[in-house]
């Protein structure tokens, strides 16, 4: 008789089990990142490329082709290396799409990262011709940071931010958390067509 009670009993937890579980699977998952679209105002500063060239970061944005745009710096050891990773995916699954898009990174550490060292970083992550490195003044940083709403006032407390935008002129869509590659390459794709 207790055996049977306690098969009933464990059934029934099984039971009960699959349908909590089935349920709970069905769920949406909450989302990882906000997506806003938003204009920004470019700052007229200079830049450094990692390859040493002192150039104007306006025109360097608006080249004419679609942007991909992180912040970063060299060192980090949290948020930097996942956000390098993710535009490392999205440079390969671009595929020949990667040769249109121009990914930029900008350093929000200026003083340490020198254009050699985020050339050594550039490596470490497959950057490809189209995918660039800046850094140069802290004031130049800052106001980059400021203009494009992702300054936090220390390089420890920036956020894993991705910024997109289809061609100069259009609005930058925000894509703020934790975003998978996928989700940067649907984006790219989705303003390209409009």
């Amino acid at each position: 008789m207790y055996q049977q009670s306690l098969k009933l009993l464990l059934t029934t937890l099984m039971a009960l089990t699959a349908v909590v579980s089935s349920s709970l699977m069905a769920e949406e998952p909450p989302a990882q990142f906000t997506r806003i679209t938003a204009n920004y105002l470019t700052p007229d500063v200079s830049v450094i490329r990692e390859d040493g060239k002192k150039l104007p970061f306006l025109k360097e944005l608006d080249d004419g082709r679609p942007v991909i745009m992180n912040f970063i710096f060299a060192s980090c050891s949290a948020i930097c290396p996942m956000l390098s990773h993710v535009f490392s995916k999205v440079q390969t699954n671009l595929g020949k799409d990667s040769e249109k898009v121009h990914m930029v990174s900008i350093s929000i550490d200026p003083e340490n990262d020198t254009p050699a060292k985020l050339t050594e970083y550039a490596k470490k992550f497959g950057a490809g011709p189209n995918w660039n490195y800046y850094t140069g003044t802290v004031e130049s940083s800052i106001a980059i940071q400021k203009a494009f709403s992702a300054y936090r006032g220390d390089k420890m407390n920036h956020t894993s931010l991705i910024l997109v935008r289809a061609a100069p002129g259009k609005p930058w869509t925000r894509l703020e958390g934790f975003v998978n590659p996928d989700a940067v390459v649907n984006e790219y794709r989705t303003l390209s067509k409009q």
